[in-house]
This record gives C-alpha cells, sequence and structure tokens, in this order.
C-alpha cells in the first residue's frame, strides 16, 4: 500500500502548466446548480498563519490566493499569466520601468476603495527586510515606486526582468492599513475570510461587493486532515466534496464509481534531496554527485506513487523554458557513486543525518534513500522533525547537512543563482547566466540561457532532484468547476458548482 501524502510550500516563481488529462469517472447531476451551495474542501495542506510574507503555510496559499486576495496578475488553472487588478500596462524601451494602470472602483472586504498606494505598499512589504516571502529574492531588483495618481503605480527596476510579471502573480495586493497580517485579511477578492481554527478549517464567504463576477458558490470550507486515510473517508462519508490532491493511488479504487469523478492533472511539486552545500560532506560536489547516482529514483517513485508521477534530473521540469533531460549527468550507477566518493576523500564512506519532515511521504522515502546510500558506504541516520521545526532549523537557521523536501511552486532556477538561499549553493557562472536570463530579449533567448545555467547545477549536483508529484484531484460527481492542475498550491473556489 502507497503512503497518504501530504505536502508543504517553499514558494517560488510562477510557471505554465498543461492541461490535465481527464480520467473522469461517471456522469454528474442533472439538477441545476446551487448558488448558495457550501463547497467543503478536504486538504492535507496546512495553515500557519494568514500572511504569506510570514510562512503562513501552503494551507495558506491554497485557500487565499485567488479567492481572498488577488494580485495585478494570476497565473491561470493552464498556467497562462493573466491580467487582475492591473487593468492594463506597457514597458519602456529599455526595460526598466513598468507603468500599471489598475482597474477602477475595486473594493477590499472592509469596504475602502484600492489605490495605488496599497500595491506600492503589497510590493514593499515582500522586500522588506523581515519578509519571508520566497519572492523577496526576484523582487529585489525594483529600486524604487511612484504612485502619481490613485490608478497608476510606476515600478523602476535596477536590471531588467522579463519575468517580472509571473513573479508578481504571487504578490498580494492588501489594503495598506491592515496592520499585522497573520490574523486577519483585507483583500479584493470574491471571498471574504470569516474563520480560522487552527488545525481544523479556515472558512470563507462569498464578498458580494466583489469588483468582477461573484463567485457561483456562498461558502467555502477547506478542511484539514493529517492522515490520508481520513481524508479519503470524510470524501466517502460526503463529509466533504472534494480532495485537493490524493496522495495515495491505491485509495482510488474506492472512488470508481458514478459518486465520483477522479482528474489527473500536472503538478510543479518536486520532491527533493536538498544538501546544505557549504556543510561538509557536501560542500563537495563529488559528494553530491555520489550520493544522486547511488539512488535509484524511477525504483523510489513507483515504491510511492506507483504508475504515477515523473522521475526529475534537474530542478526544471518538463513545462519550464529551457528544460531538458540531464540524467545522463548524474546517472543511477552504484559503481559510478563508489568511485566519486573515493575521489572526494571519502574511500571507506561518511556518515551523516538526514532531517526529515514527519508527514508522508517523506519518512518512507528517507528510508528508501537510506538503504540506497547504504550501497556505497554512506551511513544516513535520520532525524524526524515537524513542519514548524523544519522551518526553523532548515530554513530559518540552517541549521542542518541534508534534508527531503518537496517544493510546490516552478521555475526555481533562480534560487540557485542565489547564494544567500537556504541551500547555500554558490556558483557565479549560474548566478551570471540567471541574472542575463531575465535582461532577455525574448523567452527563447531567455530559456537558452536558462538551459545553460541548468547544465551547470546539474553537473554540480546542487540538489538531488528525484520526482515531480501527479496532481490527482478527487471530487463528488455533483461538483463541477474547480482546477484540475497543481499550479504553485493555488486552488481557484470560484467556479465551482454543486448540483
Amino acid at each position: 500500500m502507497k503512503k497518504s501524502t501530504k505536502r508543504m510550500k517553499l514558494g517560488g516563481i510562477a510557471v505554465a502548466a498543461a492541461v490535465a488529462m481527464s480520467m473522469t469517472l461517471g456522469g454528474t447531476s442533472a439538477s441545476a446548480a446551487n448558488s448558495n451551495a457550501t463547497i467543503d474542501i478536504g486538504t492535507l495542506h496546512e495553515v500557519q498563519n494568514l500572511d504569506n510574507t510570514a510562512n503562513g503555510g501552503a494551507g495558506l496559499t491554497e485557500a487565499f490566493t485567488g479567492n481572498v486576495y488577488e494580485g495585478l496578475f494570476k497565473l491561470s488553472d493552464t498556467g497562462k499569466v493573466e491580467n487582475l487588478l492591473a487593468k492594463s500596462y506597457k514597458v519602456s524601451n529599455g526595460g526598466l520601468t513598468y507603468t500599471f494602470n489598475l482597474r477602477s472602483n475595486v473594493q477590499f472586504h472592509s469596504g475602502k476603495t484600492m489605490t495605488s498606494a496599497d500595491v506600492k505598499y503589497s510590493l514593499q512589504k515582500v522586500t522588506a527586510t523581515g519578509s519571508q516571502s520566497p519572492q523577496k529574492s526576484a523582487l529585489s531588483i525594483i529600486s524604487s515606486i511612484q504612485t502619481p495618481n490613485p490608478s497608476t503605480v510606476v515600478v523602476n527596476l535596477s536590471s531588467k526582468s522579463i519575468s517580472l510579471t509571473y513573479n508578481l502573480t504571487y504578490v498580494w495586493i492588501v489594503n495598506s492599513a491592515i496592520g499585522d497580517m497573520t490574523s486577519t485579511e483585507d483583500g479584493t477578492g470574491p471571498y471574504k475570510y470569516t474563520s480560522w481554527t487552527r488545525g481544523a478549517t479556515i472558512s470563507l464567504t462569498r464578498f458580494d461587493g466583489y469588483w468582477g463576477a461573484l463567485a457561483k458558490n456562498k461558502v467555502v470550507v477547506f478542511h484539514e486532515f493529517t492522515d490520508g486515510t481520513a481524508l479519503n473517508n470524510a470524501l466517502l462519508s460526503h463529509a466533504v466534496d472534494i480532495i485537493t490532491s490524493e496522495g495515495n493511488p491505491d485509495a482510488l479504487a474506492q472512488f470508481k464509481n458514478a459518486s465520483f469523478k477522479i482528474t489527473n492533472g500536472l503538478s510543479t511539486n518536486k520532491q527533493l534531496i536538498i544538501f546544505n552545500d557549504k556543510v561538509a560532506p557536501f560542500n563537495k560536489a563529488l559528494v553530491r554527485k555520489a550520493a544522486t547516482s547511488a539512488i535509484d529514483k524511477a525504483k523510489l517513485l513507483s515504491s510511492i506513487w506507483g504508475d504515477y508521477g515523473t522521475v526529475l534530473s534537474s530542478v526544471m521540469t518538463p513545462i519550464d523554458p529551457g528544460y531538458e533531460d540531464l540524467s545522463s549527468l548524474n546517472p543511477y550507477d552504484v559503481s559510478l557513486a563508489k568511485s566519486e566518493l573515493a575521489k572526494a576523500g571519502y574511500p571507506k564512506g561518511l556518515t551523516f543525518t538526514l532531517d526529515t519532515p514527519n508527514d508522508d511521504p517523506h519518512p518512507a522515502a528517507a528510508a528508501f534513500i537510506q538503504s540506497s546510500l547504504a550501497q556505497i558506504g554512506i551511513t544516513m541516520k535520520i532525524n524526524i522533525i515537524t513542519t514548524s521545526q523544519w522551518f526553523d532549523k532548515i530554513y530559518k537557521k540552517r541549521d542542518y547537512t541534508a534534508t527531503i523536501q518537496n517544493v510546490l511552486s516552478g521555475r526555481n532556477i533562480g534560487w540557485y543563482a542565489n547564494p544567500d538561499f537556504f541551500w547555500q549553493y554558490n556558483n557565479p557562472r549560474v548566478t551570471a547566466l540567471v541574472s542575463q536570463s531575465e535582461s532577455a530579449n525574448s523567452l527563447g533567448a531567455q530559456a537558452q540561457l536558462l538551459k545553460r545555467a541548468n547544465k551547470l547545477i546539474v553537473a554540480d549536483a546542487a540538489s538531488d532532484w528525484l520526482y515531480l508529484y501527479p496532481l490527482i484531484v478527487v471530487s463528488s460527481s455533483s461538483l463541477s468547476g474547480y482546477p484540475v492542475n497543481g499550479i504553485n498550491s493555488q486552488f481557484f473556489v470560484y467556479n465551482i458548482t454543486k448540483n
């Protein structure tokens, strides 16, 4: 039996995603949709607080992005960047100045009218000293912001950024007078936040003052589960209407009837081994390469996901610009791994500790990795920690040798160009290529530069990218209009109808 899966979010740069392949089973009711329906959503994502610049967690992104808060742009479920609160925009000839024209008559849930001052505040909040937003580095190129009138925002950059609109899809526009966002909200989205019980539920209610089309349902309740079996039982008993991500392929058999629908979408969620590239023994590329070549990724993926998911060879996924299969650089080869370990100065092997999140499938994956590394003389001790401990010990304090984690967002190559990121990889050539890619005059030119950077990262085995999760959504047959692709953990709920 495969393990049920619970996931965490590290955020990141937006990415285009392919349209899901439908695996729908069974029909839907012919009765009319109920516009006053309550939609109960089951999820394994956690909400830490209500501020996405303060490690609010994947559950917060899932519940709030596009639903409670909106950006100047949004990333659709098919991966297209679309204007949202920015009615239009123009870019200067040199690419260093963006002028955004805002939609008029947009109201925050408090009743205040959104102005350019709120947009300026929101952008500055992401790049502020205390911000823990993963977009902080990418948006650090903003050198100044002007607000010549309430409906115009002028953003000046210190260097060109062809990815700016992608990055802005994950910047929430908030009321500049909101204060502490960790326990309250004031967004412009089609829902307003009504209540949150930590570890249990977060509830949203349709905002009738919304500037756009009103939500097709009245109330949405996200129910948090820590166990995949309990979540599946909740759907079977109709305690929830939909599961945002099924983590156990073996559990799908019970939903293969006319009462349920199953879709197999494409996610941006990558499972990887993260080495602390500044700490021995993983400060040596040969050690990282040896560890990577010792693991049969296809077998690992199959042990957890069966026939679902995709083996990875780099930080890039098949839907990223510049992607290519680089598995030949660090192939599964135990003899090669032993040789590389010896060349690195460890002919008799070595010992290290892997900090492992306690949620599935991390402990099972860690056990598989432990067995694999033992083949080449590496003794790996497993230290199981909680989600909050992981963020504090690994992400904040960088007090680790290696860890295993999944990254929900796409286009993460920029993190490897930042020596200050928590895995502390430092290759000036990669930093230069990624920087040059942002100044490219076309997406094709950008992709070529990123391809070159990616080869260097993989040659260094900066991390070990294991596999790409599938995105399996299971719902009651009475539901329609929900997203089927797992892009950066967002889950738009405003088009969901229940018959």
